[in-house]
């Protein structure tokens, strides 16, 4: 079940219906950043987006489409390449927050299973964080194919399985009781991230990922582990 006030959604659940998940990230867009780097304790910020920027790679004369951009915290260190971004979420609130702090982002709403572009509009289409949110990977996948010129590049940061089983034990209790509790802390929604360390447990290992992307018809599939596997870097290229 969806837990809810009396007034609006506070979470969603794993069914990941699409009117619950916008809810729970339009109820913490405030402070979803600020969460998010006290909860991956700094790498986020220190590591993992940097390795992100630097697989995509921008530079002047790329179109590169950031999906589920949030508040456009990633989007800004790719306009700063010179590429042209295009930011895209399905969050209003999530938007809403970019819009104020960055107002020199291109930031659109848009649903990752029906994207609001033309075909091959896109050199680069990446997206961090927010593909174990959709009810539809296959669907979301080629959606993502269909936006991309041939030759164009898919480039995805999501949470992932530990590689050492011991360490993967112990993170996923982190996840589970950690990232909650330290939500409490600092999240206007902790109930939110409760869904969110749920949602990590569930989703697709390294290998399985893989093989869905190319499923959906992308060809030259590869992954990076970055903190023993912790979180995971797939990328992959449309065929020409």
């Amino acid at each position: 079940m969806t837990v809810q006030d009396t007034r609006q959604v506070t979470r969603a659940d794993l069914s990941k219906q699409p009117h619950d998940v916008a809810a729970m990230f339009d109820n913490v867009a405030e402070g979803y950043d600020r969460t998010n780097a006290v909860a991956t304790m700094g790498l986020e910020k220190l590591y993992w987006r940097p390795a992100t920027l630097a697989e995509i790679a921008p530079r002047k004369g790329l179109k590169i489409l950031d999906l589920a951009a949030g508040t456009g915290a990633s989007s800004i260190n790719l306009r700063e390449s010179g590429a042209e971004v295009v930011s895209c979420d399905f969050s209003v609130g999530m938007l809403t927050v970019g819009k104020r702090r960055h107002p020199e982002l291109d930031l659109i709403a848009g649903d990752a299973l029906r994207l609001p572009f033309a075909d091959e509009s896109f050199d680069v289409v990446t997206i961090s964080w927010a593909l174990r949110n959709v009810n539809d990977v296959p669907l979301a996948l080629r959606e993502m194919l269909r936006v991309t010129r041939p030759g164009g590049r898919l480039v995805v940061l999501e949470q992932s399985h530990p590689t050492w089983k011991p360490f993967r034990v112990v993170y996923l209790e982190y996840m589970m009781r950690a990232v909650p509790a330290v939500a409490k802390v600092v999240s206007t929604n902790p109930e939110a991230y409760e869904y969110l360390a749920e949602s990590t447990r569930a989703w697709l290992p390294q290998e399985p990922l893989a093989r869905a992307i190319e499923e959906a018809g992308w060809t030259r599939v590869q992954w990076r582990n970055l903190t023993g596997g912790l979180v995971a870097i797939h990328r992959a290229v449309k065929p020409s």
